[in-house]
Order: structure tokens, then C-alpha cells, then sequence
């Protein structure tokens, strides 16, 4: 399987993107550990950068640039760290999906950084963050219809997205997530985004990954980093 990130690189020359391959972790409900250990990141979160402004916080302000230089105006449309962040500001705890989840929302926020991860079964051939393509199919894991089922909601002309080989995994970059690649307690393996732009510290993010997810889940993991100078990497195996 491969990364690539060839057709973003001349546009965003500062991206970088750490794919990181988990596999054998426990996919649990959050612990009263990790609970403990969100909270503290959350305070830290707030003593930081609690008074300033969203818009001033270097790891925002990348990625609002970013987003409008595709032409996302709305700001109903935010990165996912964004909504982590003002949620941090407003003390509103971060709403409990289960211990992977959680546990990587927790480094997005201390590191301020999108990062998202996909059920590595239900990813198909090789990935790539990319421009959006006339067919790209993407299921809305927001929204659903009458019957509950995902609603179908292709991205629009020039949006960059993160596809595999069959569908759309996350639309506007790091926005939001397909409903059929989500991690849940039947995950056995999966794939990690942990994505920069310009502001932070890329391996710290991801060597803080890698010990949280094996303290609080178990398993085992491997990283590898597609950037604009190595856009096309292959994922390592586990």
C-alpha cells in the first residue's frame, strides 16, 4: 500500500503527512486513566492557549489558510482540531467515542495538528490526500437518511480529500469522515493521519501517538512521512 501526496505538493508545499499503521490494539471504551490523562491535556490546552484568540493559534491559522486556498469560505467548514480546540476553550470535555479514538483526539489537541484514522480493512488499494475527482463517492458519517444510513454526499470541484482506491475517506482534508472506514470496537488494524502544515512539531506528534495508543490500547505500530520532497511513500508493514 502507498501514500501519495504528489498532487497536493506544489499548491501546499509545507504539508507533511505521518502515516502510522497500528495493529493488534484493543479497541475498548475509554479507561478512568486515560480519562485522566484527556483532562490534564485539556487543561494544559487551555493554560496555553486559553485566552488567545482561534483565529492566532499558529496550528488553526495554518489550516484556515490552507482550506481558503481551495476555496472553502464557510466557517461552518473547520479543520478538525479547530472544533477540538474551541471546544478546549469553552471547557466542553471531549466527547468519549472509545480509547483509540479518544486517545488520538487527545494528541491532535496537545499538539494542535488534524489527525484521523480509518478501520485499515475497510480501506482499499493505495491512499493519497488529493483534489477531488469527477465519480468520488463519499458517505456522510454525519448525516444520515430516514433509514439510517449514511447519506451520499460527493465532494465538490477542486476540494482536496483523503480517498483510497474506492471512495473518499475524509472530505475538505481533514473535515470530515466517511462512515464505512470508522474505528470501532470490531477494529483489528488501523491507519493513522497525523497531518502538518506548517506549524508544530510532526515526530513529536507522532512519537506521542505511538506511546499513548500502546499504553491505553496495546498493539504494536510503524510510521512512515510522505512531504513534497518524498510525495509517494510505501506503508510499512506490521
Amino acid at each position: 500500500m502507498r501514500l501519495d501526496i504528489s498532487d497536493l505538493a506544489q499548491d501546499f508545499p509545507d504539508f507533511r503527512v505521518a502515516a502510522v499503521l497500528v495493529a493488534g490494539a484493543l479497541i475498548a471504551p475509554r479507561n478512568d486513566h486515560l480519562g485522566e490523562e484527556i483532562a490534564k491535556r485539556e487543561e494544559d490546552f487551555r493554560a496555553r492557549w486559553g485566552e488567545t484568540a482561534l483565529s492566532e493559534i499558529p496550528g488553526v491559522a495554518v489550516w484556515r489558510a490552507a482550506y481558503r486556498a481551495f476555496g472553502i469560505k464557510k466557517t461552518s467548514y473547520r479543520c478538525s482540531v479547530e472544533r477540538l480546540a474551541k471546544n478546549a476553550q469553552s471547557a466542553r470535555p471531549m466527547p468519549e467515542i472509545n480509547a483509540f479514538v479518544d486517545a488520538y483526539n487527545a494528541i491532535s489537541l496537545t499538539h494542535v495538528m488534524p489527525l484521523g484514522a480509518d478501520d485499515l480493512d475497510c480501506v482499499t488499494g493505495d491512499i493519497a490526500f488529493r483534489y477531488s475527482r469527477p465519480g468520488d463517492d463519499f458517505r456522510d458519517m454525519g448525516v444520515t437518511d430516514r433509514l439510517g444510513d449514511p447519506v451520499s454526499d460527493p465532494p465538490k470541484e477542486g476540494e482536496v480529500v483523503y480517498a483510497d482506491a474506492d471512495k473518499v475517506l475524509c472530505r475538505r482534508w481533514n473535515w470530515r469522515q466517511d462512515a464505512r472506514s470508522l474505528v470501532t470496537a470490531k477494529t483489528t488494524q488501523a491507519l493513522v493521519t497525523v497531518q502538518y502544515n506548517g506549524a508544530g512539531d510532526l515526530e513529536a506528534a507522532v512519537e506521542d501517538l505511538r506511546e499513548i495508543l500502546h499504553r491505553y490500547c496495546g498493539g504494536t505500530s510503524a510510521f512512515v512521512i510522505a512531504e513534497a520532497s518524498n510525495p509517494t511513500v510505501e506503508l510499512p508493514e506490521l
